[in-house]
């Protein structure tokens, strides 16, 4: 199994490109599967789930072709990959594959939406929460869908196909904005989605689906109204970049001093994390090739932080605040109110010296002059870049294990990061 050695206390400095979304590329692969015609997504990430999932759309049917690489390509800028699902073979999305992923439980969506029926494994608990899909579930039986629980599935039957309907979530869900957006697409009539998720991934499915024919009013807002019915075709679109991302190596850069151009990324997606970054003494200049981040000779300055939806402070960010904020000269509240169990990463943060103590959903964390390097485990993905911060800074050699969590969010991590000057890098398993 793979490793990652950080030897700390180098600043970073240069240029840093930043990929498309993960969490945006998924749902708009997904998006395939309402149609015949051929969807060509640019700027696809190089990461494992989306490797994954063009296995599971595989499994139904969908051609999934990745553009050959071509002289003078870079390997760290997104991919071409081009999905045909001009037959859908098996409506079944069995427990082996949706297990690998929770994001694959959304081509029940599609499925039932153009096949008029799915049967979709139920995609359990994770390591950061349950993250049911009862809502998404909700969504459908609101445009007329069947649902049955059996054997550990969902068994979904729309013979007469989707009707529109209004659809009001008692809660802001991204899964279940992309779950309502999808079905809505070929649904016969219109559907209003009320407190639908404005986050920036959501924004850019319901673009590619406009582009595919579908009438969408409203994204980005809290209300979302799809006149549905019509028939959805092919269409090029380029994956939004990733602000989570661009987030994370922002806070190495607040963390190890230096400065860096976050090339591509969009400041206007992650506003409320620069601000907090402003506050913690790292100073944010945007320019036409991105965001600008950088930290010389001033402290690390302690912040009070609430995760929230967008464009609140991301709940994907929070390991990593969490690990820049080891090192503020004073004391940092975090609290977490979008997902349980999400503060897996503090007890391996303590091995590298970190004093932080939790109340609840909500963390306090003394700052501290030094961090020590020391093997550590990552628990999931942004846990296991949280190490990584924190690694950057700490006096010494840390040994992240379990780097195959970093691989499904991080295309490249330290590729990109040595590229920058940090003494990083991976050793691979036997």
């Amino acid at each position: 199994m793979d490793r990652i050695l950080i030897r700390g206390g180098r600043p970073l400095h240069g240029t840093l490109p930043i990929s498309g979304a993960k969490n945006a590329a998924l749902p708009l692969m997904i998006a395939s599967l309402l149609t015949e015609d051929e969807l060509t997504l640019a700027n696809v990430p190089r990461l494992s789930d989306v490797t994954n999932l063009g296995r599971i759309l595989g499994n139904h049917g969908v051609d999934v072709t990745i553009a050959g690489k071509r002289t003078g390509d870079d390997d760290l800028v997104g991919q071409t990959v081009r999905l045909n699902a001009r037959s859908i073979v098996d409506t079944t999305a069995p427990y082996e594959l949706v297990s690998t992923m929770r994001a694959s439980f959304w081509v029940i969506a599609p499925l039932v939406a153009r096949m008029g029926r799915a049967r979709v494994s139920l995609p359990g608990g994770c390591a950061i929460g349950t993250r049911p899909v009862d809502l998404l579930l909700m969504a459908l039986e609101r445009l007329g869908a069947r649902i049955e629980i059996d054997a550990g599935y969902a068994v979904i039957d729309a013979p007469k196909g989707l009707k529109g309907a209004e659809i009001d979530f008692p809660k802001v869900t991204v899964g279940g904005t992309h779950v309502a957006l999808m079905a809505a697409a070929l649904a016969d009539g219109t559907t209003v989605i009320r407190n639908a998720a404005c986050e920036p991934e959501v924004t850019d499915l319901a673009d590619c689906l406009v582009k595919m024919g579908a009438r969408i009013r409203g994204q980005g807002t809290a209300t979302i109204e799809v006149d549905g019915g019509a028939r959805l075709k092919g269409a090029h679109h380029t994956v939004v970049a990733d602000r989570i991302e661009a987030g994370t190596y922002a806070m190495c850069v607040a963390m190890t001093g230096g400065d860096v151009m976050l090339a591509g990324a969009r400041p206007e997606l992650l506003q409320s994390a620069l601000d907090v970054l402003g506050q913690a003494g790292a100073a944010i200049t945007v320019t036409n090739e991105g965001i600008r981040v950088a930290r010389n000779g001033h402290g690390i300055q302690p912040v009070t932080v609430t995760t929230d939806p967008f464009p609140g402070f991301p709940t994907d960010l929070q390991a990593q605040l969490m690990g820049l904020m080891t090192r503020a000269s004073g004391t940092s509240r975090i609290t977490e109110t979008i997902f349980e169990n999400r503060f897996m990463h503090v007890q391996e943060l303590a091995r590298l010296g970190a004093h932080i103590h939790l109340d609840g959903q909500t963390a306090t964390i003394e700052g501290v002059p030094v961090l020590k390097g020391a093997p550590v485990m990552a628990t999931d993905l942004r846990a296991s870049v949280s190490l990584v911060i924190a690694a950057l800074a700490a006096q010494g050699e840390t040994a992240v294990n379990r780097v195959y969590h970093l691989d499904r969010g991080f295309e490249r991590l330290e590729t990109k990061l040595a590229a920058c000057g940090a003494d990083i890098e991976r050793i691979k398993g036997s």
